[in-house]
């Protein structure tokens, strides 16, 4: 998810004037120092070889807790020139027409789209059309066209690779010692979920500038290139492999389509969620429902309680993924551990974020005591139970590992 926070910027400058460099300040509501921006890369040419400076006339209280003052990294799309629908009514007004399906009264507009990749906050994107732009008079250098389209090529690659080397580093400076792999199957199972977590970001960030209509064209082309860059070659297959390959893939159907008919038999009503996977849900339920009595239309994303909610709902699902029905076989079997693992790791972080955000309900004193008091037992006690799931399915791939 991208920290956008557009909102809470007071004003700020981009400068280009050094070819392959931006560097930049943004002054947000409620902090004293600047956020510093230095970064790899160069914007489209309207911005390329100017200093920019911006004001917002109405910022908001509440920038993102989180949110590094030193922004290292690469630039992804930065540009005063996208052109997008611009309502002509109120935000209030809008929400009406999307609930009632009626079209609404816009016009295009240039946006301000500011977007770069940093090694403590990832995706980081100031979009707006209010912002007052200032651009000095001349530019210290000049992008063509054709060097433009290279640029925005160069950048994306940058972007990616940047975001690679993050994964490859496992996950950055602040990484826990305890989410280290502790065997060869578990590392190379987070390799296989670190390529995935890859190829759908690149798919999430081209469909939002290309759009939704050709996710499976993205799709196909991003893999593609993934392996390209890997070096990763499809194997050459005899005859008689791929063969054995159909056989294996109809066999997958068959049980894949047994599965989709076993419902139809009524047998699923007699399975139950393992205990943990209820429990998660059920507080997951319990916090969306009553959190929304503090939550407005008009929160941020990145709103604490937000972070409560989407975490639990998160990890539901992941420990959903992981540990099934109670009727399943635990510990799993080896050659399901090392994806279980993947799963319960990522439920950890989620419940972890939902900690975390309840660290900054407490500190700015949202929602109620009691509520908060409610939410930090429980997702502590589930949080205790994954760590011993954790424990568990690393002991399975420990027996894998040669002696």
């Amino acid at each position: 998810m991208a920290w956008r926070i557009d909102e809470q910027v007071i004003r700020g400058e981009i400068d280009n004037r050094t070819p392959g460099k931006v560097r930049g300040r943004l002054w947000l509501v409620g902090r004293d120092e600047p956020i510093r921006l230095e970064l790899d890369g160069n914007p489209w040419r309207d911005l390329a070889g100017h200093l920019l400076r911006f004001t917002n006339p109405t910022p908001k209280a509440g920038p993102p807790a989180g949110l590094a003052e030193e922004q290292a990294g690469v630039v992804g799309d930065i540009t005063a020139s996208r052109k997008v629908k611009v309502p002509e009514i109120s935000m209030e007004e809008l929400m009406e027409c999307y609930a009632k399906k009626q079209p609404f009264p816009w016009h295009w507009g240039n946006s301000l789209y500011l977007e770069w990749f940093s090694r403590r906050n990832g995706r980081v994107v100031i979009e707006t059309t209010d912002f007052t732009l200032e651009l000095d008079a001349t530019a210290a250098w000049t992008m063509s066209e054709h060097e433009e389209l290279a640029q925005r090529r160069a950048n994306e690659e940058a972007m990616t690779g940047f975001m690679d080397r993050m994964l490859l580093a496992g996950g950055g400076e602040e990484e826990d010692d305890e989410d280290e792999p502790q065997s060869k199957a578990e590392a190379e199972a987070d390799a296989d979920s670190a390529r995935m977590d890859t190829l759908l970001d690149r798919v999430q960030a081209r469909m939002e500038r290309e759009g939704h209509e050709d996710f499976e064209r993205i799709l196909v082309e991003e893999r593609a290139r993934l392996k390209r860059e890997r070096g990763e070659v499809d194997p050459v297959l005899t005859p008689e492999q791929q063969a054995e390959r159909q056989k294996r893939i109809e066999e997958m159907n068959a049980i894949c389509a047994e599965a989709v008919a076993a419902p139809a038999a009524d047998d699923w009503k007699d399975r139950q969620r393992h205990p943990l996977v209820e429990r998660c849900k059920e507080l997951a339920v319990r916090l969306h429902q009553e959190a929304r009595v503090w939550l407005a239309e008009v929160d941020a994303e990145e709103h604490p309680l937000r972070a409560v909610v989407h975490g639990t709902q998160s990890a539901s699902a992941k420990l959903a993924g992981a540990m099934g029905t109670c009727d399943e076989e635990w510990p799993p079997d080896e050659l399901v551990a090392g994806n279980v693992l993947v799963r319960l790791k990522k439920a950890r972080g989620y419940l972890r974020d939902a900690l975390g955000g309840l660290d900054s309900a407490d500190q700015e004193s949202l929602a109620t005591p009691v509520w908060r008091a409610f939410a930090r037992k429980h997702l502590g006690e589930i949080l205790a139970g994954v760590e011993e799931r954790v424990a568990e399915v690393r002991e399975v791939l420990a027996d894998q590992e040669p002696d």
